[in-house]
């Protein structure tokens, strides 16, 4: 069989720059359209059975996040559903893959993909839940279905809770998470999925850029916009999926808001604040501490020593989606950021950072979402 490298399937993204040796290609990571955006790649490689491939990722210092290179190791699976880590390093700008295939065909990709096909069976299987509904809220620059989870029935007297996760398309962990954070909570015999739905009305988007997702990019949507920088000014035009979100938070309100992020350079789970916010209130701080600190005690994966710094009072970018929430309702609002890498306080050679160990967090930050949900409009 002879050696090939394709990507043009569903969050395809590599370009073949020079194959002349078939077993160190040279390759290029595709940018974002119309975005200087590019760190994510997915590709197929076929007929390297037994041979020991060299592939030399030759704009990798040109990514969005070159730091993000230092450390990492690429994920490779044969069936798409076991995603182990491969020998990976980077050098003078250059990412090189080395790895010896036991298989005809292999995947690549910069972190374990989730699939619109996967996201698809996601939400059929919600909807089918007795305490979950489906709305569609508007579809995105490509025609993809924006789709709105809601679990619990609303009153006057329950806080509203929004969970939604990859603005940015290339950080897959972020529906991995969706997935156990979301079977879960619709699990009739867990008492903590139990208490937040009876007391609490949860909105859900489980992907908020499908149209990336499927394109393959980093960052960005269809037409190139960094969606976590359109909160203050979304539009139709060039924003939908924000615009279709913040409008429906504004109709239902919101009391807490938790946006589900990766992160390219950490090798570690954490929350960023929002406390460089104008209107910062202490309520807001103390909610913070408690929710990071419950977060911590039940899931060893989380840790609050390294993260991003705290913006200056009053300095925060309102334009991003947690700071323009906790300015406009006051609420307890939060970015989690998971890693490409691997967790460095509980390192895992095989897998590093993977779905199963995303799926296990998210499932985990029910707990401090009930730790915190009696006082979150007090």
């Amino acid at each position: 069989m002879t050696i090939a490298i394709s990507s043009a399937f569903d969050s395809g993204n590599i370009e073949v720059v020079d194959a002349a040796d078939a077993q160190a290609p040279k390759l290029a990571i595709r940018r974002d359209n119309n975005s200087d955006f590019f760190q994510w790649f997915h590709f197929r490689l076929t007929g390297a059975a037994d041979a020991d491939m060299e592939m030399a990722i030759v704009n990798a210092g040109e990514a969005a996040y070159p730091a993000g290179w230092e450390g990492y190791r690429a994920v490779a699976s044969y069936d798409r559903e076991d995603w182990f880590r491969v020998e990976t390093d980077y050098r003078d700008g250059v990412l090189t893959i080395r790895h010896r295939p036991s298989h005809d065909s292999v995947y690549y990709a910069y972190f374990a993909p989730y699939s619109l096909e996967r996201h698809a069976d996601l939400i059929a299987w919600c909807q089918t839940s007795p305490f979950c509904g489906l709305r569609l809220l508007g579809r995105s620059l490509d025609g993809r279905d924006i789709d709105l989870l809601t679990v619990g029935e609303a009153a006057a007297d329950k806080p509203v809770l929004w969970v939604i996760a990859r603005q940015h398309p290339g950080e897959s962990m972020a529906e991995w998470w969706m997935e156990g954070f979301l079977e879960r909570l619709l699990d009739e015999d867990d008492p903590q999925a139990g208490f937040l739905r009876e007391n609490a009305v949860l909105h859900i988007v489980p992907n908020m850029n499908p149209d990336g997702s499927f394109r393959g990019h980093l960052r960005t949507n269809a037409a190139g916009a960094n969606l976590n920088r359109e909160w203050l000014e979304p539009s139709m035009e060039r924003s939908p999926e924000v615009y279709l979100v913040r409008e429906e938070m504004h109709r239902t309100g919101v009391d807490f808001s938790l946006d589900v992020h990766g992160d390219e350079a950490l090798p570690y789970n954490f929350i960023a604040s929002t406390v460089g916010i104008p209107s910062l209130k202490e309520r807001q701080v103390r909610l913070l501490a408690r929710y990071r600190e419950m977060l911590m005690a039940v899931s060893p994966d989380f840790q609050t020593e390294h993260g991003y710094p705290d913006n200056a009072p009053g300095r925060a970018n309102l334009s991003m989606c947690s700071n323009y929430i906790a300015e406009t309702f006051g609420a307890l609002s939060m970015t989690l950021e998971m890693p490409f890498k691997d967790n460095a306080d509980r390192p895992d050679l095989y897998a590093g950072w993977s779905p199963e160990r995303a799926r296990i967090l998210g499932a985990a930050n029910l707990d401090a979402m009930a730790a915190v949900l009696r006082d979150l409009r007090g």
